[in-house]
């Protein structure tokens, strides 16, 4: 959920693990990065936090927070005990704060804590975003913030609720934190490439969670197990266009501005393990005629990408999740590097969040921009599973709403 998400084990993302490692080190990595609040030692007041969530990226995302400085991880929660603990003994959290079950994070936010992180699977954000924001909390939230529209409709109430009590809500997008990316949007914007005609966006790795899959060996019906393979289970994820491949679509819709009208797509399952789709191919028609055609794999070996490429009258832009971000066109050109962006986008995002709760600045831009590209994900799956053209307006006024069934789960 967060983004791209560890599981326990393994990697679902080619950048977290095989790519991350030898890319962390690199020199190349932006001057710009390393002049971030984050890279500053200086006296910070603490914030107190609790973190909701401790899978993989909820520990690996945590000790992020503890090593910015500005952060005291007061308290943490999880349904599953062998997680709390592993957090919980990590970073030192006293046993009274270790929250398990499914009402968890309600036991969290009784605490005396300032924010919360919250780094469950995705199904469960609305609920506990609201909750949060009704306990007065600050809200950091792991993408995709929803797996349906009433979900993604809730996190837009719960941003606009935050701003409204002076709370900070902030959704935690590598891609928009990073300074290459901002600066080849901006000069897109401003007609750099001339007026934009088309876009592809693509999310190809190999398969993802896979490590996850023992989990359901004969316990498919299993809440318990479900929830410890929420990474390839369609409800708790929102399926993979919508739990990973989101970061491409993001990009898409942060060039364009805009979310699309209509979509056709088609897909299928092909690894043989799960509930989610291993493959998308979906044409998003955008106001002004403008396409964005859109595929992604995570099956098989041999080709790791996740980019967007936007086509102007003039020129291109051409952006890769920790690679190359680039524009040229007749009068212009720009080139950066985002190696290492899994790990320096999450950072900057940790920063920015403690700056705006240290400052004040509630102004929670970054939720509407989640709730745009989050629906857009959820058009394109809905377009792909009727393998039929489908529109926002009818996605809309459907609203279908997904359930997972948490009977047999302790409370």
């Amino acid at each position: 959920m967060s983004s791209p998400n560890v599981p326990e084990t393994g990697s679902p993302n080619p950048y977290t693990r095989r790519r991350f490692l030898a890319d962390a080190g690199a020199a190349a990595v932006s001057a710009s990065l390393l002049t971030t609040p984050l890279a500053r030692a200086a006296d910070r007041p603490k914030l107190r936090l609790g973190v909701i969530g401790c899978g993989g990226r909820g520990r690996w995302i945590t000790n992020l927070f503890a090593q910015h400085g500005g952060y005291e991880i007061a308290a943490v929660a999880d349904y599953f005990q062998d997680r709390v603990d592993a957090t919980g003994d990590q970073f030192k959290v006293p046993e009274s704060r270790r929250f398990t079950g499914l009402y968890n994070h309600l036991r969290l936010l009784e605490q005396p804590v300032d924010a919360v992180a919250i780094i469950s699977p995705p199904y469960f954000h609305p609920e506990q975003a609201a909750a949060a924001v009704a306990a007065g909390k600050h809200v950091y939230l792991a993408k995709p913030i929803a797996v349906d529209v009433p979900g993604c409709q809730s996190i837009g109430a719960s941003g606009e609720q935050a701003t409204a009590k002076k709370q900070v809500f902030l959704v935690d997008f590598q891609t928009r934190a990073n300074p290459h990316y901002q600066e080849v949007v901006r000069r897109v914007k401003a007609g750099q490439i001339g007026t934009l005609v088309s876009a592809e966006a693509t999310y190809h790795c190999g398969p993802t969670f896979e490590s996850l899959r023992h989990y359901l060996d004969g316990r498919e019906n299993d809440p318990e197990a479900r929830l410890r393979a929420w990474g390839i289970d369609r409800v708790l994820s929102g399926d993979v266009i919508t739990e990973q491949n989101i970061h491409a679509l993001d990009v898409a819709c942060w060039f364009l501005d805009d979310h699309p009208l209509m979509a056709y797509g088609t897909g299928g399952l092909a690894r043989g393990f799960g509930t989610c789709w291993d493959h998308y191919a979906v044409v998003f028609n955008f106001p002004q005629d403008r396409l964005v055609s859109f595929n992604s794999k995570q099956v098989g070996h041999g080709y790791d990408d996740i980019l967007c490429r936007v086509y102007g009258t003039n020129g291109t832009a051409d952006t890769h999740y920790s690679g190359k971000v680039s524009l040229a066109s007749k009068e212009d050109g720009y080139n950066g590097d985002t190696r290492g962006l899994y790990q320096t986008g999450a950072e900057a995002n940790i920063a920015t969040f403690h700056e705006c709760v240290t400052k004040g600045d509630c102004a929670n831009g970054t939720v509407a921009e989640s709730v745009r590209s989050n629906l857009t994900t959820i058009l394109g799956r809905t377009a792909a599973y009727g393998k039929r053209e489908v529109t926002w307006r009818e996605m809309m006024s459907r609203a279908e709403k997904w359930e997972f069934d948490t009977r047999g789960l302790k409370g």
